[in-house]
């Protein structure tokens, strides 16, 4: 009997001590036949699921083209690969051929969109449920090392739990994408289990996203972001999606809490100083341990704030200075987390959650008056519009 682990679930230690030639599979969608995988597969003595690809391909909530895809996938496979592992594949719908070779595994059974984690009604079974006029939520967490005491999901639990939260809070005003559990990690070599998409390929990805929803009558977009690898590269997608679809509004932010408001509320409750929030810290582990405290393991934690720190490059949740650089990641930590989590409450969690809910609505009423306001411009002839 084939045993099926979940892989996300694990910590880089867990993953590091991985047999090598251990089947990895990140499947698209859900309601997979699992028996049939362990068959293709050979019956192993285990496989690790990776997490599910919610969207992307023919029959999926939001379409892209295959090559933009495939990409995509092909990127995070290699990055299993440059970790050592020699059986990695993807699971994907019969008759689609993302390019991956004998990488590809298919099945009959078709691919479902991966709705599991869905709570509180907040996203549309049919975005076309979703009148255009809706702020889209379009949400992206990780699959990364947070240091001995996370698992690796942390970032795609938290950002997923802010945009169904925001999306519940605000029902009239926005909709959200399910999570997306991938994203980019240029220090991935540093520490075992972390994906890599590709800078490229997830801009790729995201602005062939907002183009097939735009198709569909959207004009409204928020780019939300679990994990900071992924901020540089929304902003550059938000910067092609401005000039691609100039009667649509599309914005991104870093991360969550980094407001006025939001940064506000961290200074408020927070028990660590400066340093103690970069990575598995303070923050990440407060929202985990109210989140899914099953999840964390707070005898492992071990505190790691010495940080290289100048007047204008320092590690915090908001980075501090004027100075933008990306040294390697262990350069600065032994056990691949910056920050304080010994620190950690569920309470100060429970509390950074509504906050982060709060700031996120407070954006999506000023993404609509953007749009609106910029739109009676338009309507009246302003400048160029009146040509």
């Amino acid at each position: 009997m084939t045993e099926i682990f979940s892989y996300e679930t694990l910590t880089w230690p867990e993953v590091a001590g991985l047999r090598r030639d251990t089947p990895l599979v990140i499947p698209l969608g859900s309601g997979w036949d699992l028996g049939l995988l362990a068959e293709a597969l050979g019956g192993p003595a285990s496989i690790g699921l990776l997490p599910a690809i919610p969207y992307g391909w023919r029959g999926s909530e939001v379409e892209v083209p295959a090559p933009v895809l495939g990409a995509f996938v092909g990127n995070l496979l290699d990055s299993l690969r440059d970790d050592g592992f020699t059986r990695v594949h993807a699971l994907v719908p019969q008759g689609l051929d993302l390019g991956l070779k004998e990488a590809q595994i298919h099945q009959k059974s078709h691919a479902t969109r991966n709705t599991s984690r869905m709570k509180h009604g907040a996203y549309s079974d049919k975005l076309s449920d979703a009148q255009p006029g809706k702020v889209i939520l379009i949400p992206a967490g990780h699959t990364e090392q947070h240091g001995f005491h996370l698992s690796l999901n942390v970032d795609t639990l938290i950002i997923e739990a802010i945009a169904n939260g925001t999306a519940a809070a605000v029902p009239d005003q926005a909709v959200t994408l399910p999570v997306m559990p991938y994203g980019v990690s240029t220090h991935r070599q540093a520490f075992a289990g972390t994906l890599n998409a590709g800078g490229r390929a997830f801009e790729d990805f995201y602005g062939a996203v907002i183009d097939a929803l735009v198709a569909r009558g959207f004009d409204r977009f928020y780019l939300l972001s679990g994990h900071g690898g992924n901020c540089s590269f929304f902003t550059t997608v938000v910067k092609y999606a401005g000039e691609r679809h100039r009667r649509s509004f599309a914005a991104t932010s870093w991360l969550y809490l980094s407001g006025p408001d939001g940064v506000a509320a961290l200074e408020k409750y927070r028990r660590s100083e400066i340093g103690g929030m970069g990575h598995a810290g303070e923050l990440e582990t407060a929202l985990m341990l109210h989140l899914r405290p099953d999840l964390v393991d707070m005898s492992k934690v071990i505190d790691e704030t010495d940080f290289v720190a100048t007047p204008n490059y320092y590690m915090d949740w908001v980075e501090g200075g004027s100075l933008i650089a990306n040294p390697p990641w262990d350069d600065d930590s032994q056990t691949g987390a910056y920050g304080a989590g010994s620190l950690a409450t569920a309470e100060n969690g429970r509390l950074w959650l509504e906050a982060a809910i709060a700031e996120k609505a407070v954006h999506v009423a000023e993404i609509h008056e953007q749009h609106r306001r910029r739109e009676e411009r338009r309507e009246a002839g302003y400048g160029l519009w009146g040509g």
